[in-house]
């Protein structure tokens, strides 16, 4: 789906016209791809437009580059303001936001510690990232011939923009041999995660994930599907899963803040279960979508773009 234009971009301290947000082609991160980013959804609630788990998003910005010694030129509280600003500048409600730090313009050296860190914010709408329909029937899957990188190569646990040449071999090699999305296995050959996405198997009624020491991105709507998964009563194991599990599970399912929930109705050509979204993964859909669409906020993950905040009566959980 094509990015659409808005009216501002907030870059580097301010807001501006959306055709003037330009960097050098000089700059380091064109040549080494020294950036830092996040995805984040803002969803129209039905108490207001709200930005999912905007904290732990501005969080992990920071932490990413702290890993390769860049320091944001802007504080947690400046960061996470100017997010909100720029959603207003724009006027949007249900939004994708994009923002990224990355290596500018002063030395094409591989050393980057001479060049200035940048900061960009953009907020646009996009839909769904796995296709139309993909939340209501699933979507089919390969396992990718391209391994994850081990953690001791290019930091996995850091949302970097260098990593993602990585997931592009995985996305086009799916996509050129007819499958939505590619799963990748570690360097071990346990599973791992898909391009952009994490994983997750239920099998028996329990659910089954992939450890950060798989050399998986720590997503943060990951996280959200355990503690939703948790308060469904539902057992979570993390920990290594044998490439044959993806054949032997009864559902399986995607997570991530653009692919959300989305089911996963087959692997190289096999059918999961019965092919159909199951019944955990419709569950674990329904009590996500209670929050950020219902507003139904538990947990306290919904920023509000007004800055008001809400208590609200919440529905049972459990009551699906």
């Amino acid at each position: 789906m094509a990015v659409k234009s808005v009216e501002k971009i907030w870059m580097n301290g301010k807001l501006i016209d959306w055709a003037e947000a330009k960097v050098h082609v000089l700059s380091h991160v064109i040549h080494y791809g020294s950036s830092f980013f996040e995805g984040i959804r803002c969803y129209k609630s039905k108490n207001g437009a709200a930005v999912f788990r905007l904290g732990d998003h501005v969080k992990r910005l920071i932490l990413s580059a702290k890993v390769f010694r860049a320091e944001i030129p802007y504080s947690y509280d400046q960061i996470f303001d100017a997010i909100l600003e720029t959603i207003r500048a724009n006027d949007l409600e249900n939004c994708y936001i994009r923002p990224i730090a990355y290596r500018g313009y002063d030395d094409l050296n591989v050393n980057p510690l001479k060049n200035p860190v940048e900061l960009t914010i953009a907020a646009y709408e996009w839909g769904s990232y796995l296709g139309q329909g993909a939340h209501e029937s699933g979507i089919d899957v390969c396992v990718s011939s391209w391994r994850r990188s081990t953690p001791d190569t290019t930091p996995t646990m850091a949302k970097i923009g260098g990593a993602y040449m990585n997931s592009q071999l995985i996305k086009m090699e799916a996509i050129v041999n007819g499958f939505s999305e590619g799963i990748a296995l570690d360097v071990n050959g346990y599973v791992g995660e898909g391009s952009g996405e994490n994983l997750f198997l239920v099998q028996d009624n329990i659910i089954y994930t992939p450890g950060i020491h798989n050399g998986i991105l720590s997503g943060i709507t990951r996280k959200s599907v355990i503690t939703l998964a948790k308060d469904l009563g539902y057992e979570v194991k993390e920990g290594n899963l044998m490439r044959e599990m993806l054949y032997m599970s009864d559902e399986m399912f995607f997570s991530g803040t653009a692919a959300e929930i989305t089911p996963i109705r087959s692997v190289d050509k096999m059918n999961v279960g019965n092919g159909m979204p199951g019944k955990v993964t419709k569950e674990l859909q329904h009590a996500f979508f209670d929050v950020v669409k219902e507003g139904n906020d538990r947990h306290g993950w919904l920023t509000y773009v007004d800055g008001k905040d809400r208590i609200l009566p919440l529905k049972n959980i459990n009551a699906v």
